[in-house]
C-alpha cells in the first residue's frame, strides 16, 4: 500500500506537471462502481479553477488553491496520480480524470478500487474530519514517545494507527522496527525512552531516504529489510532469519535474531 513516501512522490507529479492550469472538465473513467469519487455537482465545482498548490498529510494528497476548492486523494492499495497529455491517452484503470486547458490531463489510476477522491473546501478541515493524527515527519520526538510508548498495544499496530500518526503503513513500520531491533509484537509501554527516541530518529531517516529516491526501492541501501522481506530469507544485518507473523491482522516481517 502506498504510504507517506509514495504519497509524496505522487504529490510531486502534480506539483511539477499540473499547477496553474485552468480546469476545463472533470470526468469519471470506466468501471467506477464501488469506489468513492465525486458526483456531478462536486466535479462541477472544480471547473474554471486552477490547482495552484499541493499539500500532503500522511498518506493523503491534496491539490487546490487558497480559496478552494481542493481535491483530496487517498491512493488505497494500488492507486496513483498520473499526469499525461491528451495525445498519449489515459493510463489503464483511470477512474477520475481532470482535463486542463490545453493538452495536459491528470488521472487517478486505481486498479483495485480501494482509494478515493473527494472535492473538499480545504485540507485542514478534511484532516480534522477524518481524525488523522500528526504527520509522521512533523511529529516531535516527545509527542511520538507519548503516542507510541503510552499504548499497551503491539508497537507495529500503534505505528500504523493513522489516528496516532499519519503516514506509516505495513511496509515502513516493518522497516522502522527492523532498523531499531524491536519485535513487532512488543507493547509500547515496554519500550524505554531511549528506544522510543531511536525509533523516532529511524522513522524520519527511513521516510526521508525513500522520499529522496521518489519511492524507487531499487535505490535504497542494500541492508534494508525491503530487499529481503520474504519469509525464510537471510537477514542482511545478522545471522538471523526473516519470519512472517500476523500482528493486529496485518502481516509483519521481522528478524528472529536481532529484533527483540
Amino acid at each position: 500500500m502506498p504510504e507517506l513516501p509514495e504519497a509524496e512522490a505522487n504529490r510531486l507529479r502534480i506539483e511539477r506537471d499540473c499547477l496553474n492550469r485552468t480546469i476545463e472538465a472533470v470526468e469519471l473513467g470506466e468501471d467506477t462502481e464501488y469506489i468513492e469519487l465525486p458526483g456531478d455537482n462536486e466535479r462541477t465545482r472544480l471547473v474554471g479553477h486552477q490547482f495552484t498548490e499541493t499539500h500532503r498529510h500522511g498518506k493523503l494528497i491534496f491539490a487546490g488553491s487558497k480559496t478552494g476548492p481542493w481535491i483530496g486523494v487517498h491512493l488505497g492499495m494500488t492507486g496513483s496520480l498520473r499526469p499525461f497529455n491528451e495525445d498519449d491517452g489515459p493510463p489503464d484503470y483511470a477512474k477520475f480524470i481532470v482535463r486542463f486547458e490545453g493538452d495536459r490531463r491528470l488521472a487517478f489510476r486505481c486498479p483495485r478500487k480501494l482509494g478515493w477522491v473527494r472535492v473538499i473546501d480545504d485540507p485542514a478541515s478534511e484532516i480534522a474530519r477524518i481524525e488523522y493524527g500528526p504527520d509522521a515527519l512533523d511529529i516531535a520526538a516527545e509527542d511520538f514517545a507519548d503516542a507510541i510508548g503510552g499504548s499497551r498495544g503491539a508497537v507495529k499496530s500503534m505505528l500504523m494507527d493513522q489516528r496516532k500518526l499519519a503516514g506509516i503503513g505495513n511496509l515502513w513500520s516493518d522497516e522502522i522496527l527492523y532498523r531499531v531491533g524491536i519485535d513487532p509484537e512488543r507493547k509500547g509501554t515496554d519500550l524505554a525512552d531511549d528506544t522510543l527516541s531511536d525509533m523516532h530518529t529511524a522513522m524520519r531517516d527511513i521516510l526521508c531516504t525513500v522520499m529522496d529516491t521518489e519511492a524507487d526501492y531499487g535505490k535504497l541501501p542494500g541492508d534494508w529489510l525491503i530487499h529481503t522481506r520474504t519469509e525464510g530469507a537471510d537477514c542482511p544485518r545478522c545471522e538471523g532469519t526473516i519470519a512472517k507473523t500476523k500482528v493486529g491482522g496485518r502481516s509483519a516481517y521481522h528478524c528472529t535474531r536481532h529484533q527483540k
